[in-house]
């Protein structure tokens, strides 16, 4: 009679669960959760009261305990409130959930070595809980170096924390999240530092984005190309690696209408070219395979490119073109337009960059045309992309 009373989970209805079986602790907690619920009925001794029998009945389940430290610290007993809570994690010392309440006691209480401690034993526990772990950390403390104290040494962990501060804009921050990635030695993933590769991009960061990309290049170096002195500037300008898709590499966006792959028939040279294949559905306005490449301002520079196409449709067709990253706006290089069937043929021009010039856009382009009919169809290959300096 009192579990089916219970099932029915108004505060009524657990009351009268308790007359039925008053030897059951779990009533007695859920009353309490209840009542604290609906805060007009009842006050928060009443609360105390019911967790204080809940434990009584049940001393050794930690949530119990934790129910209690709750409703002593709703109640202003905030010695109480810690013993109980100190209490469950003893009980449960690798909970996560107890130890999430038991940190957000320290913060209100302003103890936050002891919330940043506590909350440290979250991570290490519960892959999910990053967020609202660094939620409730930054609330706690402004000291990033205690933050970066904070997070146990799991890859996972440092770059969700990378992450939530790229998010919040806080690029400082996660300048010191990198850098002690890097100290501890810690394995991770190529593709999990793009996003902050990205953000650094984004703020214009570019000294610092090229540091980062030469630690990816010594930690990886059979998938991170870097230029070596008197060479291409472009990564992977003979697309004979794996399109990274982030980074200083290529970028392809998947777009209806086009697909991108690595083609090993009828190249340039090497073994691969890019290939890009349109299906005649619509008119695309294309712009969907890129590079960032860095460069020095009011510098003379070398472009050079090698072309094919077979069967591609349209008054407006392929060509390749390098803008300023930062103002699409100032185009350096607009290659020829290309259209129909046509062999390798090259593409190349020279340009001084302007004095704010220091991150370039290299993209493959197809405007979208005016014509009547507009819907692309065809196969272009692109191969042996190359930027120079032009004293070299």
């Amino acid at each position: 009679m009192g579990s089916a009373y219970f099932r029915t989970g108004t505060p009524n209805a657990v009351q009268t669960a308790i007359r039925w079986d008053p030897a059951n602790p779990e009533y007695y907690d859920a009353l309490g959760t209840l009542i604290h619920l609906y805060a007009d009925r009842g006050n928060s001794n009443e609360i105390v009261q019911l967790y204080q029998n809940a434990t009584r009945l049940s001393p050794h389940d930690a949530q119990f305990w934790a129910d209690l430290g709750a409703a002593y610290d709703w109640a202003g007993r905030s010695n109480d409130a810690l013993d109980a809570f100190l209490h469950a994690q003893r009980l449960f010392p690798n909970s996560p959930e107890i130890n999430w309440r038991l940190a957000n006691f320290y913060v209100r209480a302003g103890k936050a070595p002891d919330a940043l401690r506590t909350l440290e034993l979250v991570l290490q526990e519960d892959g999910t809980a990053g967020r609202r772990v660094f939620t409730l950390a930054t609330n706690a403390t402004r000291d990033k170096n205690a933050l970066l104290k904070m997070l146990p040494a799991q890859s996972t962990v440092f770059f969700d924390y990378l992450d939530f501060l790229i998010e919040r804009g806080d690029i400082a921050g996660a300048e010191l999240v990198w850098d002690r990635v890097l100290q501890l030695g810690l394995p991770f993933d190529l593709r999990q530092a793009f996003p902050y590769v990205d953000a650094l991009i984004q703020h214009a960061e570019l000294g610092q984005m090229s540091k980062v990309w030469s630690a990816l290049a010594q930690r990886f170096p059979a998938q991170v190309q870097l230029p070596v002195h008197s060479s291409n500037l472009v990564t992977n300008g003979g697309f004979e690696s794996e399109i990274l898709n982030g980074g200083l590499d290529w970028r392809v966006f998947p777009i209806e209408g086009a697909v991108v792959s690595l083609d090993s028939v009828g190249v340039l040279e090497g073994a691969h070219a890019l290939r890009i294949t349109f299906d005649g559905s619509r008119n695309l306005d294309y712009g969907h395979v890129f590079q960032y490449v860095p460069v020095q301002p009011k510098t003379r520079y070398r472009f050079s490119s090698h072309m094919r196409m077979h069967g591609i449709t349209t008054d407006s067709g392929l060509g390749l073109q390098v803008c300023d990253a930062y103002n699409l706006g100032n185009i350096f290089v607009s290659s020829e337009n290309l259209v129909g069937t046509s062999g390798w043929s090259e593409q190349h021009a020279e340009f001084t960059t302007f004095a704010d010039t220091r991150l370039l856009l290299v993209r493959v382009i197809r405007p979208a045309s005016g014509k009547l009919d507009n819907q692309i169809a065809g196969t272009v290959w692109i191969d042996d992309i190359r930027l120079t300096s032009g004293s070299q």
